[in-house]
């Protein structure tokens, strides 16, 4: 059987649940089989959901609330749902505590980076001491704006044999300091921190670019990679 997938969601205003189509596909074409979770604040629904999924996919969206970390509201902070951002920390603290394979994407890895502990650059352009590259890209989504330095060893590396790829790149947030546990395995040439994995679960990989809108080699062994990992949760599952 395929590995269940859950997929987290966002909207446009307090009534309307969304996820794009290419988080719903790149779970498909992993071999996943996905399930999109609604942001619910009845945090007693989070384990209950996460028992019926065999890994997550933490998606992209909107900008995440400072106070979570213990800051006020930058000028250039945007649009934040704050019923998203309690929802997913508290789904991925339960995700991390069951050995959940996780895939964070954009603002999922800024999430994700915050719940184990983290912080983030509220607006890299403004808080940043140095010239930044175009990191929200005017290019179609799918194509690669930007290089990556991949670090060697890293998920990144074993699963496409490269040290430096193109991504593409929809962000004025980012990773600032990392959480306990993680370390970096990513940047971008101006110093930006574009992905990062735990050294202490089975798959946890954060990416700050989307690849789930690009069809190239590296994005696509990356989902099968963690389609893998939630398969090998699942067998496990199905054997304790």
């Amino acid at each position: 059987m395929k590995p269940i997938i859950g997929i987290t969601s966002s909207y446009m205003d307090e009534r309307t649940l969304q996820t794009s189509y290419d988080n719903i596909h790149s779970v498909l074409n992993g071999g996943g089989t996905p399930v999109v979770f609604p942001n619910v604040t009845e945090l007693s629904h989070v384990k209950a959901y996460l028992d019926s999924v065999d890994g997550i996919v933490v998606t992209g969206g909107g900008d995440i609330d400072p106070t979570l970390f213990g800051e006020e509201p930058h000028p250039h902070l945007g649009i934040i749902h704050p019923d998203r951002d309690v929802f997913e920390v508290a789904l991925l603290k339960e995700a991390m505590k069951q050995d959940k394979p996780i895939l964070a994407i954009c603002r999922g890895c800024q999430i994700l980076n915050i719940a184990a502990g983290g912080d983030m650059y509220q607006d890299i352009y403004t808080q940043m001491d140095h010239d930044l590259l175009q990191h929200t890209q005017k290019a179609p989504r799918a194509y690669g704006s930007h290089f990556i330095n991949v670090v060697e060893g890293s998920i990144l590396h074993r699963t496409t044999t490269l040290t430096t790829y193109k991504v593409n790149s929809f962000h004025h947030q980012a990773v600032r300091n990392m959480a306990p546990g993680f370390q970096v395995t990513a940047r971008s040439t101006d110093g930006v921190i574009e992905a990062f994995e735990s050294s202490e679960h089975t798959f946890i990989v954060g990416v700050q670019w989307h690849p789930e809108c690009m069809s190239d080699n590296p994005s696509v062994t990356l989902f099968k990679a963690f389609i893998t990992a939630c398969l090998k949760k699942r067998q496990t599952r199905a054997r304790a």
